[in-house]
């Protein structure tokens, strides 16, 4: 079997608010759509989107890998393109989708697809569980039994040939999939729904979806990092960005800032993206002298490349001298501004080995790092 998604995003959306249309708008720092097709990659064999006549240039960006369709005057006319450019491709199934309903679950998307082995139709509902009015004028003016009644989600999933035969019978003017398969005989089955499947329709709801999003999507990474380096000839040292004057420097391929080097790695760990030996090897002549700031700033940004946060990030400095506390503020704001973050998420701090082993000795610096890396 082949299985299509069709994530209809060609309206306008104009009760969201805002200059452009929602599911273009940021959410969580990335377009609703963007979420939305997340959701169905490796769920489905085959992506169509269905977009606005304008949108084509911000379609191919977000969706290099999707079929784009333009839409129609109504919803069902836009799916029913979608329909028709999958005719004779061997789709055997299909999911519609509305593009503004950025976080339907796994497994909401598998329910339907295994109710569809038993049924030429399905889509997740949850039942109705408040009380209905009639209200005219701000009042109310009546009720409604609300026993038997659902609230309609989707992805509704239907077998290719039954909904596409569907939509060419159909006249127009469905609210969704299920209508204009009911209207051709087809049954729908319902699949338990999900409350975190919103559709955003209205300013509000940006920030519900969000909440949603922290509840349900929170991943939380730490990571290790550790450096030592010798002590040479020279009269600086380089810890966590600031030039510290000192009799001695520290030996390495680098700058040798083996506070920034501890950090760096931890980012790195924190990712399971390796440690800075991986990414800048020390067998490149281009990166010797090189500062550190640019093997942090990588990790940094390979960090929020991969939809991570700093959460928070421990400097520790293990040595007799110098003396890290006159410096431990300029080397917190230097730090910070490195990787973009405010300067309440970065602690440096120092220690000693109380005289014992090699930075006892003063025969070098060691720096243990840890960062905390949120994603939501």
């Amino acid at each position: 079997m082949t299985t299509a998604a069709v994530i209809v995003a060609a309206g306008r959306g104009s009760r969201a608010g805002g200059d452009i249309p929602k599911q273009w708008q940021l959410l969580a720092g990335r377009p609703v759509l963007a979420h939305t097709l997340a959701a169905f990659r490796g769920a489905v064999d085959r992506l169509v989107v269905v977009i606005h006549p304008d949108d084509h240039a911000q379609a191919l960006a977000l969706a290099a890998d999707a079929l784009l369709v333009e839409g129609g005057a109504t919803r069902d006319a836009s799916v029913r393109n979608a329909l028709e450019a999958l005719a004779g491709e061997g789709v055997t199934r299909v999911l519609i989708h509305d593009g503004a309903r950025p976080l339907v679950a796994p497994e909401v998307i598998a329910r339907v697809l295994a109710a569809l082995d038993a049924h030429p139709g399905a889509a997740p509902a949850l039942p109705v569980t408040d009380a209905l009015w009639l209200g005219k004028d701000g009042l109310v003016v009546g009720t409604r039994d609300r026993a038997g009644l659902w609230r309609a989600q989707t992805p509704q999933g239907f077998r290719f040939a039954d909904i596409l035969a569907a939509h060419r019978a159909h006249p127009g003017g469905a609210a969704d999939d299920v209508e204009v398969a009911r209207a051709a005989g087809l049954d729908v089955a319902i699949v338990d729904g999900d409350e975190s499947n919103l559709k955003v329709t209205f300013p509000g709801d940006f920030a519900r979806a969000e909440a949603m999003m922290k509840d349900r999507n929170m991943d939380v990474r730490l990571g290790n990092g550790y450096d030592v380096h010798a002590f040479t000839e020279g009269d600086h040292v380089w810890l966590c960005g600031v030039k510290v004057p000192h009799h001695k420097a520290l030996l390495g391929h680098s700058d040798a800032d083996v506070g920034m080097h501890a950090l760096t790695d931890a980012i790195y760990g924190a990712l399971a993206m390796g440690d800075i030996g991986r990414h800048f090897p020390p067998s490149d002549p281009q990166w010797k002298g090189a500062a550190s700031h640019i093997f942090l700033r990588h990790a940094a940004n390979l960090m929020r490349a991969q939809g991570y946060a700093l959460g928070n990030c421990d400097v520790t400095l293990v040595c007799e001298r110098p003396k890290i506390g006159p410096h431990a503020a300029a080397m917190q704001a230097e730090l910070a501004a490195i990787m973009g973050v405010d300067v309440t998420r970065v602690s440096v701090k120092a220690t000693t080995s109380e005289r014992l082993g090699f930075t006892g000795r003063e025969e070098g610096i060691a720096a243990l790092a840890t960062a905390c890396l949120v994603r939501a």
